[in-house]
């Protein structure tokens, strides 16, 4: 635990704040205001002086060393953002400098914190600022790197190119279906994700929720008359129920919700190799599915074993070209950076084993200690990679896209993610996943159905998001789907208000 002591009393979230920032280089850190305790002190201030200059100020004194940050920008008042906003940033340019000079570790994602750095590219576009001045924006204001500026850049013009109108589809909706059952559950996992067994008959009896949810969403739906951009099957692995019951879910969709023809896209997730079959893909395509993820997560089978994926490295090829030659066209592809006992080999053998697949999209996770998860909790079992081997296997991942045609086409950040980088999903042009980016950029309001399922309920006039969950265990789900139907009506029925028709 690595304490960092400032010299003046903050209020908790700025505590907070100065806390991401020092879990950047300290795997655990405290940050205090004690100048009694032991630790990194660290003196720091912002002063505005009589032309309406803020000054940010940072000194750290460690030994005989002494590393010391300044930063300087005009005072805001043009309401592009608030005074508090605006200090806060200012901290954290300071404070994260002299962190950055005493540890020698350079963060290439700045200030940046929040998992969603495209949204600040979109909100500046959005702002009317051209792509170079953006740049500009992102490096001075938020210390990001040049290449992260770039990447972000790219993904901004892809997206546009998948999505033309995506900032125009607040008055539609994504659906997001969750199935909370796997074949077993994996060690880095927090999702919603319960080993499937049939013996309480609890599978049969969240479907039947699951369906009654289904129908009544659709019918709020139709009735106000409400369009579906892209429907998404998450979990858990939604095909490790039965095929017929998938097919039965798949008539339910179909019967309940409106304009089907429409929706721009359905994706199922088939993550566990282990549970797809024929008799599954043949039911994918009588519904026209047009996207499924096949994910090997790493081709090497110790490592599927340490991670508690009960499948060998040879069922995920099998699988991938079972669902090719049955004609799904549309097939993603998952690698984790960062797996326990791997390294530059084993991740180069995965991006070699991909190549012979050429899936549409590869999405490449780094690893993330979820604090939920096996993984986390016994820290001591899963030997990963250090910081500087997770960053050259991530220029492999690059280096490798760019050589096979793809591009990458939406990002996102967690806590706790090796050598704090980030997860980047890259598709052959033209094979992008819609529903990735809407929930990624939250352009529009995406409705939660089943188990854990999580519901973001946008203000079309402000953007204004409301969060609300589903149960996450199966059982409690079982009994309270009802209610949490109903509310999720009230929060429909508070953003999509009845249009008042004159008499």
């Amino acid at each position: 635990m690595q304490k960092i002591i400032v010299d003046k009393p903050f209020e908790q979230d700025w505590i907070r704040m100065f806390t991401h920032l020092a879990n950047l280089f300290f795997e655990q850190s405290k940050v205090i205001d004690d100048p009694a305790e032991e630790g990194l002190h660290i003196d720091i201030s912002v002063i505005e002086d009589a032309d309406g200059f803020l000054h940010g100020n940072a000194t750290l004194k460690q030994d005989d060393n002494v590393y010391s940050a300044t930063f300087t920008e005009q005072k805001t008042n043009d309401g592009s953002e608030t005074e508090s906003r605006q200090l806060k940033r200012i901290y954290s340019h300071v404070f994260l400098e002299v962190l950055e000079q005493f540890t020698g570790m350079k963060q290439s994602w700045g200030i940046l914190t929040g998992i969603r750095p495209t949204k600040l590219y979109h909100k500046y576009r959005q702002m009317g600022h051209d792509r170079e001045t953006v740049k500009q924006l992102l490096m001075d204001k938020h210390r990001i790197s040049e290449e992260k500026s770039e990447l972000l850049e790219t993904i901004e013009r892809v997206q546009l190119g998948a999505i033309p109108d995506l900032h125009d589809l607040r008055n539609e909706v994504s659906i997001y279906i969750g199935i909370p059952f796997c074949p077993t559950k994996c060690a880095y996992c927090t999702f919603p994700a319960y080993a499937i067994h049939r013996k309480n008959g609890r599978v049969e009896s969240f479907l039947d929720g699951l369906h009654e949810e289904i129908r009544e969403i659709g019918k709020w739906l139709t009735k106000r008359d409400i369009k579906i951009t892209t429907i998404y099957f998450g979990g858990g692995t939604p095909t490790s129920i039965e095929a017929d019951e998938m097919d039965a879910l798949y008539q339910t969709m179909y019967d309940s919700f409106p304009y089907m023809k429409e929706v721009r896209e359905v994706t199922v997730e088939a993550g566990r190799p282990d549970t797809i079959t024929p008799e599954k893909i043949e039911v994918l395509k009588k519904w026209g599915i047009d996207r499924i993820s096949v994910n090997p997560q790493s081709y090497t089978d110790e490592t599927l074993k340490a991670i508690g994926r009960h499948h060998s490295v040879q069922e995920t090829i099998d699988k991938f070209w079972l669902s090719r030659n049955m004609g799904l066209k549309n097939i993603n592809m998952d690698l984790i950076i960062g797996l326990p006992n791997e390294g530059l080999e084993e991740f180069q053998h995965s991006l070699d084993e991909t190549e012979k697949m050429q899936p549409e999209s590869l999405t490449v996770h780094t690893l993330s200690f979820k604090r939920a998860s096996e993984m986390t909790r016994n820290k001591n079992k899963y030997k990963v990679a250090d910081r500087k081997t997770v960053e050259q296997m991530m220029q492999l991942g690059e280096e490798w896209t760019k050589q096979n045609g793809y591009v990458p086409y939406y990002l996102y950040r967690q806590k706790n993610i090796l050598g704090n980088l980030e997860n980047v999903g890259y598709a052959k042009p033209g094979e992008e996943s819609l529903y990735n980016i809407i929930i990624m950029e939250e352009v529009q309001t995406i409705i939660g159905i089943g188990c854990g399922a999580s519901s973001k309920f946008m203000e079309p006039a402000t953007g204004k998001i409301t969060q609300f969950q589903n149960p996450k265990d199966p059982a409690a789900y079982i009994l309270t789907f009802e209610e949490y139907i109903d509310k999720k009506i009230e929060h429909l029925e508070r953003i999509f208000p009845k249009a008042v028709i004159a008499e």
